[in-house]
């Protein structure tokens, strides 16, 4: 037995609801109006200013770029481009789930969601296989260094991204009941059959391949690192924090969604009971902002990738306070002739 759509309001404002998925009845509405629009709020509040900050460092004080800025780049613009769609979430979730911006405008915000967080998987893989030639394979795949690998890599990223979450405008169904409407995600739509395959497949290639292959880089690369010479003490703690990070976001941040989001839609699919469909519909809400929270993770990145960007968010920072210190010197100097 199957519940109501996730995203619809009340169970009694679309009463074929019911009729259609069963009796159990929607009571995760008062999670998702207390739960999501505070951390999503969170998120944003934090996220888009310091992609911002970090995108006009890399554009003005980080040249030449080398091929870990390039990627680091493009990951700070897909952040940024994800974080614009989180005021829309955050008044849908905060208003009882009553979308208010039109069909468009739902499966576009829907689709950015999926097509940013499988960027940034996609351009971390990348930034980790990249990582793994220049601490295992230094000299024999020097030729990696090259910028236009970089520029190769990311190009691939966004195309494959593109293709792969373009089903989901399909996929995606606004709904309308009464005077509410519903912008319902993945997980709640109604073609269930096309959606699960569509959801393993999409699982399969596009993230379970990626974690497997930054697991084996970044455990290659601490296994070498704790075996290898004690010389660059500091440069090898560097490289391990930078390991360490990269599998907290894949496993903490990444992997729980992923899971849930299967377990979520086969629940549908399976006559289970409505305490064990709620259970599950819950623990899917809890683990949609975990995706979300890579951006606090790629904040943290950006800094220890580094000490260059350090050093430019450094000369920001001077600029601006010699830029106002100089109004101030004029008027002492003005009040004191």
């Amino acid at each position: 037995m199957t519940e109501p759509l996730e995203d619809s309001v009340n169970a009694s404002d679309f009463p074929d609801y019911t009729a259609a998925f069963g009796n159990c009845t929607d009571e995760k509405i008062p999670l998702k109006m207390r739960y999501l629009p505070v951390l999503y709020s969170v998120i944003f509040l934090v996220g888009f200013p310091g992609n911002a900050v970090a995108i006009s460092t890399y554009i003005f004080k980080m040249r030449p770029w080398k091929s870990s800025t390039i990627i680091m780049l493009n990951l700070a613009c897909t952040d940024l481009l994800y974080l614009t769609s989180l005021p829309f979430l955050i008044h849908y979730y905060a208003s009882g789930e009553n979308w208010i911006f039109g069909g468009f405008m739902c499966k576009l915000i829907r689709f950015g969601f999926h097509f940013n967080l499988y960027s940034s998987i996609l351009l971390l893989t990348c930034f980790s296989i990249f990582r793994y030639f220049v601490i295992i394979h230094p000299m024999s795949c020097f030729c990696i260094h090259r910028t236009k690998w970089a520029v190769a890599a990311c190009a691939v990223v966004w195309v494959i991204s593109l293709v792969s979450v373009i089903p989901m405008t399909f996929l995606i169904t606004p709904t309308t009941r009464t005077n509410r409407s519903a912008c319902l995600d993945l997980t709640s739509s109604d073609d269930l059959t096309a959606i699960k395959w569509y959801n393993l497949i999409l699982t399969a290639t596009i993230f379970f391949l990626p974690l497997v292959i930054v697991t084996l880089c970044y455990t290659t690369i601490i296994c070498t690192l704790t075996q290898g010479p004690q010389a660059h003490g500091c440069l090898k703690q560097k490289a391990r924090r930078l390991s360490i990070l990269l599998l907290l976001v894949f496993y903490i941040c990444f992997l729980p969604f992923h899971i849930l989001r299967v377990i979520r839609i086969e629940s549908r699919l399976l006559s289970v009971s409505c305490s064990v469909e709620n259970q599950i519909h819950e623990a899917y809400i809890v683990s949609k902002p975990l995706a979300a929270l890579n951006t606090f993770g790629n904040l943290v990145l950006y800094v220890v990738v580094g000490d260059n960007f350090q050093q430019a968010i450094c000369s920001v920072v001077r600029c601006r306070e010699n830029g106002d210190l100089e109004p101030a010197k004029k008027n002492s100097y003005s009040n004191n002739p």
